[in-house]
């Protein structure tokens, strides 16, 4: 008996395998393929082409590069405008203690405020007999040790310490004329006189 395994007689056909390689029906590994070519590439590339198109050749293989990065500077540009238009405070020097106003101006301390507020009323200077009243206040509160007053602090600050509803509307006032462009009247004076009033009773409406 002859053991022997039967010689193998299968023959590759390179004919029929070269034919399917070059079928892209048969090409399964196209999806998996990672493109060579990146974004910035494959726009530098149609930007090239589009300025082929409309000066030729010569001047997109030359300017096409420097075009491409004074677009990008372009609109880098552009971006920081739009965004400083607006948060214009991003682009503003910021200390931790920045002061909402200025300190000469509205410190509480050293100020005849009687005789202040009396002067801006016989010049019609609501704006500053307002301004005047609301530093007056703040005193008065500092005093009584209903606030803790210090340089850096804002109004609204003041408004969680004192949580009385007079004060948070004579606050607001001040806020309006002094920051909003409201306009300062005598009325708007007296009515803030009123609630100065009420804060020094306990703000009971």
């Amino acid at each position: 008996m002859n053991l022997t395994s039967p010689a193998d007689t299968l023959v590759c056909d390179t004919v029929q395998i070269a034919l399917w390689q070059s079928d892209s029906a048969y090409n399964y590994n196209r999806e998996l393929i990672t493109p060579e070519m990146n974004v910035f590439e494959w726009i530098s590339r149609q930007f090239g082409e589009l300025l082929r198109k409309i000066f030729g050749s010569h001047f997109a293989e030359e300017y096409s590069g420097l075009i491409l990065v004074c677009i990008a500077i372009l609109l880098l540009l552009l971006i920081v405008w739009f965004v400083y238009r607006k948060r214009p405070e991003l682009f503003m020097t910021s200390h931790k203690n920045a002061l909402p106003y200025t300190v000469e101006e509205d410190t509480i301390y050293g100020v005849d405020f009687p005789g202040g507020i009396a002067e801006a009323l016989s010049r019609q200077n609501y704006r500053e007999a307002i301004r005047l009243l609301y530093l007056q206040t703040l005193k008065q509160l500092s005093d009584a040790e209903r606030i803790d007053w210090q340089l850096y602090k804002t109004p609204t600050q003041y408004i969680n310490e004192v949580r009385l509803p007079a004060f948070r509307q004579l606050t607001n006032h001040f806020l309006r004329v002094r920051y909003g462009n409201f306009e300062a009247t005598e009325e708007l004076f007296r009515a803030m006189q009123i609630l100065q009033e009420e804060i020094g009773k306990g703000g009971v409406l």
